[in-house]
């Protein structure tokens, strides 16, 4: 590991230079295994945080109290320490902005991982896409990448709509509220642009932002959903 940002509390991003690294496509994730000095191996997926085109890769990890892996990730690694990993993987929760249809972005909590990747793709390959990120987070402070995502909004063309499902600075003008059927038929572009659609983040936040989505009239093949543990929104 050459280097890290704490981005809250409790989530951490972690650069590393990989040796011989093939290169991947935003919204590929890596496994990260960690082996004890007893022998017992522990692994996990991560999403990979950084575009194709920055010059290390990144991981974004959000301490689970209860993990096995997220904690000393978080905690304990240090610049110097070495990782195994495994990867690239995945192809189908991917985007490489070869179309110009509309993109929604729809993350829970740390489910925003990936979509930094393909924000900075994005904006780095100037495509003509218009993109859309709604992101639902307990408070402005477990807002992952909050300065990156503000200074997207205001310096490119990414639209970047922020919910707080639980506590809000009382200066706060932004949504409020977990994302529901009324949020999304507000934010989605309208199905019958055909939009790409990517969700990603607590089981529950994707099968219901999915299912309202499908019943506002979205092709669900054009939906692409990954989820993790009941974490982040």
């Amino acid at each position: 590991m050459v280097g890290t940002v704490e981005e809250t509390p409790r989530a951490r991003t972690l650069v590393l230079d990989v040796p011989g690294w093939s290169g991947h496509r935003a919204g590929q994730h890596v496994d990260v295994r960690l082996t004890a000095e007893d022998g017992y191996r522990a692994q996990r997926a991560y999403s990979i945080a950084s575009a194709p085109d920055d010059p290390h890769l990144a991981l974004t990890v959000e301490r689970l109290d209860d993990g096995e892996v997220s904690p000393y990730l978080v905690d304990e690694l240090r610049v110097g320490d070495e990782l195994e990993l495994r990867g690239p993987i995945g192809g189908y929760f991917v985007w490489d902005g070869s179309s110009d249809a509309p993109v929604l972005l729809v993350a829970g909590g740390s489910g925003v991982v990936p979509f930094r990747a393909m924000l900075r793709h994005h904006v780095a390959a100037g495509d003509g896409a218009p993109v859309r990120l709604l992101h639902s987070a307990r408070s402005l402070d477990e807002v992952i990448y909050r300065d990156e995502l503000a200074e997207l909004a205001e310096e490119s063309s990414v639209d970047v709509r922020i919910t707080l499902t639980r506590t809000w600075p009382s200066s706060w003008d932004g949504l409020r509220g977990r994302i529901d059927a009324a949020t999304l038929a507000e934010a989605a572009w309208p199905a019958s642009d055909n939009p790409l659609t990517f969700v990603c983040g607590p089981t529950g936040l994707v099968e219901a932002v999915a299912a309202a989505l499908v019943g506002q009239g979205h092709d669900p093949a054009r939906i692409k959903t990954e989820r993790f543990g009941p974490t982040g929104s």
